[in-house]
């Protein structure tokens, strides 16, 4: 099992961060949804807990051809399916992802707790010391070039994008964190990945949390590229857009059974 908290660190206050994060997500969602191949959200319904209560989200993730030959080879293409379950009580937000075909022996959890602080706040998650001792820290700067190239977009470089709406922008490179005249908040994601796969644990636990690093690299860069399309939306707003989304990703996903249907 491997502990990862990767703290990722924005040009923004924690409540624009609430907006910007669910605009975000039901953006990129869409784009990544096609020809059958993406996100299907089941349930996005307010809920109410003893200690929490927020918006769930039930979804599942068409996979296809999205992940590397050596992890389709261990599971039927039938079987190439996340299930993700999140429960966002903002400021904290719990999600969890499964695979139908594994079980229980594949174990994903994302924590994430979000504070008005530079990167400081050394044990957010109040884990315990054994937990500690087992955990790792990896500090996100979304001003570093992201890895590969092939996925570098000048219009999610937040580097040259400034935002007229927030007056922030463009970010110096790996300096802009001195700054005095922008908020500065901390996203502190912790994910725990277990794979009980004899041969394969060690292998698909790092690729995971590699994949980890990417896509919140990628992620966070694109909620302050587009600032300006989110900045002053209220809660309603966003959930609204987040329904038209939902209905949108719906379409997407039946255009590959109707094309199947078409060639029969």
């Amino acid at each position: 099992m491997l502990i990862r908290e990767f703290r990722v660190v924005l040009p923004l206050t924690v409540e624009e961060y609430r907006v910007g994060q669910l605009y975000s997500v039901a953006k990129t969602s869409s784009q990544e949804t096609s020809n059958g191949e993406g996100v299907e959200v089941l349930v996005n319904e307010p809920y109410k807990e003893p200690e929490h209560e927020g918006q769930y989200t039930h979804k599942i993730y068409h996979l296809g051809s999205r992940l590397p030959g050596w992890i389709r080879a261990l599971i039927p293409s039938s079987a190439l399916k996340l299930e993700e379950k999140a429960w966002n009580a903002y400021p904290y937000c719990k999600t969890v992802l499964k695979s139908p075909f594994l079980g229980e022996k594949f174990t994903f959890i994302i924590e994430s707790r979000h504070a008005q602080d530079n990167c400081n706040t050394e044990n957010i998650h109040n884990l315990s010391d054994k937990d500690l001792k087992e955990r790792t820290v990896e500090v996100i700067d979304i001003t570093k070039p992201i890895k590969d190239p092939k996925n570098y977009k000048e219009t999610e470089d937040p580097t040259l994008i400034r935002s007229e709406k927030a007056n922030r922008g463009p970010l110096e490179l790996e300096k802009w964190r001195e700054s005095t005249t922008m908020p500065i908040m901390t996203c502190y994601k912790l994910v725990t990945v277990e794979f009980k796969y004899f041969g394969f644990q060690t292998k698909v636990e790092n690729f995971m949390m590699g994949i980890e690093f990417d896509l919140f690299t990628k992620f966070h860069r694109q909620v302050y590229c587009w600032l300006d399309e989110w900045f002053g939306m209220s809660m309603d707003d966003v959930r609204a857009y987040e329904l038209k989304t939902k209905e949108d990703l719906k379409k997407k996903l039946e255009e590959k059974d109707e094309t199947k249907a078409a060639e029969k």
